[in-house]
Formats: structure tokens, C-alpha cells, sequence
């Protein structure tokens, strides 16, 4: 298997990195610098493939300890597949920056300037600086907001030999492929009950989830309390809404990492079990007292089990904000992964709007279980690559034979293509806005794969 390897001078978010690609809190992170002296390795899936990711100790001279981590830095650096060069993007660039920089280059391996905390407008344009390094491939991003690290995963994934799409949770394509008559009318999809919708709610701790449960279900079914982390054990509930039953989970409210106390350690867990097993989840923010970063990493949780969603801004009637600007906030800035969501503003205490929620869940399961026709679906793939035509690889021209749809919840499709590795993220995402357009996939991921003719291997031949 490949290896990506990241390296950096000390406290650039190295460790940060490496526990967001591989999902878990594996490298221990600080903010004292060079708290990563060795090099930790781990298997991760980067979109629809598998790699080795190294957290690699800071690259520092300053002294004869830190002159050995740089030497065995450098030495794994060689024997890695692809290297990631974060920099600290609060910081202007340096010369010894350009300097470790201009000596990975020479190792003439897929190399990416990763420029980490960019967090701001004021960090974006900081971030420009970094272009005098004299390299095309560079990455702004944040760590801690979990943004940017769709467009650095699409350009690994070119890199890397393919494996599963999503690994354990996914259909396999290629078996679905092998037997895939184009002839046929109809598809065969995975079975699903559609008359029974799993619903998770997930929030911070206080934002009124608990209150949003009773007001869904018309009864004091779970514990309301003014004291953070009253709900600890996911609390179900059944209704039935337009024929169809809607089961709720009122999940324990997640607090920052550092605030975890005591049984909410194994609430935690218990939430992303039940994400797991979940079809939609309900984010619920408080629109009262704004929202952070914590906010995002639970959106991160929702995007990581790629699950329908509606984002509830609860206590609206307390709020001071303006709708329309949140939602461009919400969409263009913080949850830019979520920019699919419907918003709804409510009020649980009051049950204002609550209602309105109900009717959008139905109107999103509807779209996550949604199939479209294989006939439209290339049809308007032809008409998307005539008024954008596929960009030439290498001066080799990229095809895309025919597209198909090969399963739901969520909806999944795979472009059948001469160079399937040349598909590149802007036009795979350029694909999925054609498609979203034409047909109604609010609410709900939507993963695009693309495949070589005739053949299991993902490569650029022929």
C-alpha cells in the first residue's frame, strides 16, 4: 500500500492532520512545540482509497535532538509514495520553510504546499504569500474547522492505486459493475424500508435537542434541563407522519474535547454509533447564542457517515440574526461540506415551526433513496461535458462512456471512463452541482466514482 507522509517545521498542525485523515485521535497534539518526535503510521482511506499516512517529527535544527528527528524525517521522506509540506498559514513564509521545501522537490515525488489555519479571510490572503515557493499544487486549509481537505483528498486520490469507494459501508462498484447489463431497464439497489425513516439528533451540549424531541413528538419524552449534559443514554421515539414512521434518536450533547467529563466520554461514542445507524440527522444549533467550531466538528461527524441532514437553527425566536445572512454564513463558510442542507429556523420550547421539520424530513429521504433513470442521467451527463468539455490529460483526450446510478442512501454513481484518474475534483464537483440542478438531491451527499471500461483497475491506460 502507498504512503503519504506529512512533514513541517514544529506546530504546524502535523498531528492535527494526521487524526483528521486517519478519523480518530491517534498522534497525540499539544501546543508545545516538537511534541512529535518519532514518526506514526497508520492505515486511512483518502475518498474512495486506502493509504499509509505518517506524522513525521517537526523539521527543527535547534538542537542535536531535533537534528536526529529532522535526519529520520528526511530518511522516511525518501521511502514515502507522496509528501505533504504543511506550513503555518498565520505565519509569512520563511526561508528555511523554502529551504526544507526546495530539498523534498529534488526526491521528485508528488509533493503539495499544505498551508494549515487558514481560518479567515485575513489568513486567506496571507495564504498568497506562499506562492512564491514556486509550486502549483497548494492547499489552504484548517485543521480545526475541518475545511479545505476535500480538494487535498481529490488530489491524492490521483496518486494513489485504487481500493474500495468508502470503505466497509459502501456496495462494491466493481461487483456491481461486473454484472451491469447496459440493456437492461431495470437496476437492482439494496433494500430499503421505505416506510420507516431513522432520524439522529446531534447538537453541542444545551442547544435544545431534548426540547426538540418532545416538541417533534407532542410529549415530555426526554429529560429537559438547563444543566449541560442532562442527556446521556440516546432516548428513541417512534411517530407517524403521512403514512410513513419517523424514528427519533435525541442524542447526548458533545462538548469540546477537554470538557468531556465522566459518562459523557461513552456518550460520545454511543453518538456516533448512532449516526451510524442513522439515515438523517437533525444538527441543531442554537441560533440564541451563535455558533463555533465545535458546531463544525459535529457537522464533520454527519458528512463522515454520509447521511442525509437538516440543519435546525433552534431558538430563533430569541435570536437576533438575519436569516437570509446566516444561511449564506452556514453554507459558504462554515459547513461549505453541508452546503446541501436545508435550514430551518424553530423554536422548540414554543413548537413554532417544529412541523415544518417533519415535511422536510419525508422531502429528504425521498432524495436519499432517489434513483434516477440511467437514460436521463447520461443525458444529461453528454450536455454537461459539451458545454464544459472534459480537460485533455496530458494532451490525451478524457472520455466518459456512459454514467450510471449503482446505488441509493445515499445515491451513488459511477462514470464508466477512459482515464478515470484524470477526473479531476473541480470537474467531478462541476458534474455534481449539473446533477443536484436537474434533479432534487437536497439534503443529501452525493458521491460520484469514476471507473475505467471493461476493467476493475482505476488507471490511465489506453
Amino acid at each position: 500500500m502507498q504512503s503519504i507522509i506529512l512533514i513541517g517545521k514544529p506546530n504546524v498542525g502535523k498531528s492535527s492532520l494526521f487524526n483528521r485523515m486517519a478519523k480518530r485521535r491517534i498522534a497525540i497534539t499539544s501546543e508545545i512545540s516538537g511534541t512529535t518526535r518519532d514518526t506514526n503510521k497508520t492505515e486511512a482511506c483518502i475518498g474512495s482509497k486506502s493509504a499509509f499516512i505518517i506524522d513525521s517529527g517537526g523539521l527543527d535544527e535547534s538542537d542535536e535532538l531535533f537534528k536526529n528527528v529532522k535526519k529520520n524525517t528526511l530518511k522516511v521522506a525518501k521511502e514515502s509514495d507522496i509528501i505533504l509540506y504543511l506550513v503555518d498559514g498565520k505565519l509569512a513564509p520563511d526561508e528555511e520553510d523554502r529551504r526544507f521545501f526546495y530539498s523534498l522537490k529534488k526526491l521528485n515525488k508528488p509533493l503539495a504546499l499544505v498551508i494549515n489555519k487558514v481560518d479567515n479571510k485575513k489568513d486567506e490572503e496571507r495564504a498568497w504569500e506562499f506562492a512564491n515557493f514556486g509550486v502549483k499544487e497548494i492547499f489552504n486549509i484548517s485543521v480545526t474547522h475541518n475545511v479545505g481537505l476535500d480538494e487535498l483528498y481529490s488530489w491524492l486520490e490521483q496518486f494513489l492505486n485504487e481500493t474500495s469507494l468508502v470503505p466497509d459501508e459502501e456496495q462494491d462498484l466493481e461487483d456491481f459493475l461486473e454484472h451491469y447489463d447496459e440493456n437492461k431497464q431495470e437496476l437492482q439497489f439494496k433494500e430499503i424500508d421505505q416506510n420507516h425513516i431513522r432520524v439522529g439528533i446531534v447538537g453541542r451540549v444545551n442547544v435544545g435537542k431534548s426540547s426538540l424531541l418532545n416538541a417533534l413528538v407532542k410529549q415530555e419524552r426526554s429529560v429537559v434541563s438547563s444543566i449541560a449534559g442532562t442527556t446521556i443514554d440516546p432516548v428513541n421515539e417512534a411517530i407517524t407522519h403521512q403514512d410513513k414512521t419517523i424514528e427519533f434518536v435525541d442524542t447526548a450533547g458533545i462538548r469540546k474535547r477537554g470538557k468531556i467529563q465522566g459518562l459523557e466520554r461513552f456518550a460520545l461514542n454511543r453518538t456516533e454509533k448512532i449516526l451510524q445507524n442513522s439515515q438523517i440527522a437533525l444538527l441543531v444549533l442554537d441560533a440564541d447564542e451563535g455558533f463555533n467550531e465545535l458546531d463544525e466538528r459535529i457537522a464533520g461527524l454527519i458528512a463522515k457517515y454520509y447521511l442525509g441532514v437538516i440543519i435546525v437553527l433552534n431558538k430563533w425566536d430569541k435570536s437576533e440574526l438575519d436569516f437570509d445572512k446566516t444561511v449564506k454564513e452556514l453554507k459558504l463558510d462554515r459547513f461549505k461540506f453541508l452546503a446541501h442542507a436545508p435550514i430551518v429556523s424553530v423554536s422548540a420550547l414554543s413548537g413554532k415551526r417544529v412541523h415544518v421539520i417533519l415535511d422536510k424530513i419525508l422531502q429528504v429521504f425521498e432524495n436519499f433513496i432517489q434513483k434516477i433513470p440511467t437514460s436521463k442521467l447520461n443525458n444529461l451527463i453528454e450536455s454537461a461535458t459539451k458545454a464544459h468539455p472534459l480537460p485533455h490529460d496530458y494532451g490525451k483526450l478524457v472520455k466518459i462512456y456512459y454514467a450510471v446510478q449503482y446505488d441509493v442512501a445515499p445515491p451513488k454513481i459511477a462514470l464508466i471512463m477512459n482515464r478515470p484518474k484524470a477526473l479531476h475534483f473541480s470537474y467531478k464537483r462541476y458534474l455534481q452541482n449539473k446533477i443536484r440542478k436537474e434533479f432534487d438531491f437536497e439534503g443529501v451527499p452525493l458521491i460520484i466514482a469514476s471507473r475505467k471500461k471493461g476493467s476493475k483497475e482505476n488507471d490511465e491506460n489506453g
